[in-house]
């Protein structure tokens, strides 16, 4: 692997990361509305509490990744800036939009219903946008003029059926990444109710997603043939996402631990006999499903379908304007970005462990 694959990957997984956290994140912010509206205050509640703290952390890495693409690629900037200037400026806003209320909310009660507001919103709108970049970098909304200058066709972009169906699978996918990870959250909180009700959404959310990721192939047209092309070499890596998803999916279903009895004494886990635990999980006496090892599931099969994607889409970072090679920095410079990189992600991935890690406490979770 060559020292310009290997920025790529960096790029890629900064990209990943930043995908599903602010996934989960904006999708909790639009439950957080919805459940505000519905007065069901202890499903806003779950998730205005998972909101507090891991917006500011999700946003780190949207700085990595214009700082690892301004580092390692400086030369595919000219056509990204200039292509993504629309969009770019429309996601800086609302991110800056949200992120203002977000720090006033928790100085001034007042603005607490319109911090849900704007929070919903933006939870769909920006990761639509921002979704919106793929299509783009395929090819075919790009216009050249003699003198050399580049401009996005938004008319043609916002007509075509593949823009709307990544919109789609953006969206399905914010709101099913964000309602198991609620579901979770509400189990370690004790919050049944909670759980049950974001199991819900799950279970017709995750089939939502994958059908919109079907929808995407299907709109393909002879201008992103290439990429079909590559995506039909990469048959193995999506069938592995699939069966992912479906252990995760399943998990939904699966006996979780009992509930406890009057006296105070918690049953095994596992059941004598397939009937009991049929029998125990239609009388509410068993917990319906492993929300944790849904979250678990669902992010390896994102990972290993981000990386056949990522692998199909090599080696443009623009089609068919940039390629990895000659966009890359000099090797010099790539080297000590490099070195840099893997020095920071040393020093911050044990704080990032550590912050997962409290985060999920029961003590957080359960607001003691």
């Amino acid at each position: 692997m060559t020292a310009s694959w290997i920025a790529i990957t960096l790029l890629w997984t900064f990209i990943f990361i930043y995908s599903i956290g602010g996934s989960i994140d904006f999708g909790a912010g639009f439950w957080a509305m919805l459940y505000g509206i519905k007065k069901d205050v202890r499903a806003a509640a779950l998730a205005n509490r998972y909101l507090s703290p891991s917006w500011e952390v999700t946003n780190v890495f949207l700085v990595l990744i214009v700082v690892a693409l301004v580092t390692f690629f400086p030369k595919a900037l000219f056509t990204l800036g200039t292509v993504l200037l629309v969009p770019g400026s429309l996601i800086l806003i609302l991110l800056t939009l949200r992120s203002a209320f977000m720090v006033y909310s928790h100085v001034v009660k007042k603005y607490d219903a319109v911090l849900r507001i704007i929070s919903g919103v933006t939870g769909l709108l920006i990761p639509g946008l921002l979704i919106s970049v793929l299509p783009i970098i395929q090819g075919g909304f790009i216009e050249t003029d003699p003198n050399g200058i580049q401009r996005l066709l938004l008319g043609k972009l916002f007509t075509s059926p593949r823009e709307y169906a990544y919109l789609g699978f953006g969206v399905s996918s914010t709101l099913f990444l964000s309602t198991i990870l609620l579901a979770d959250y509400a189990r370690v909180a004790g919050d049944e109710s909670s759980y049950r009700l974001y199991r819900k959404h799950a279970i017709w959310l995750g089939p939502t997603s994958i059908f919109m990721a079907f929808l995407i192939i299907l709109t393909f047209n002879q201008e992103t043939n290439w990429l079909l092309v590559n995506l039909n070499r990469q048959k193995v890596w999506f069938a592995l996402s699939i069966i992912a998803f479906a252990i995760g999916y399943s998990a939904l279903w699966w006996p979780g631990k009992h509930v406890e009895e009057e006296t105070g004494e918690t049953k095994t886990e596992k059941a004598e006999t397939g009937q009991d635990v049929a029998a125990q999980m239609k009388t509410g006496q068993m917990k319906v499903g492993r929300p944790r090892v849904t979250v678990v599931s669902v992010i390896i099969q994102y990972a290993i379908a981000s990386y056949a994607y990522g692998s199909a889409h090599l080696p443009y970072v623009v089609y068919p304007n940039s390629t990895i090679e000659a966009s890359i920095t000099n090797t010099p410079m790539l080297r000590s970005l490099l070195f840099s990189y893997l020095i920071g992600i040393v020093i911050l991935l044990p704080g990032f462990i550590f912050f997962w890690r409290l985060f999920m406490n029961d003590r957080y979770v359960t607001n003691k």
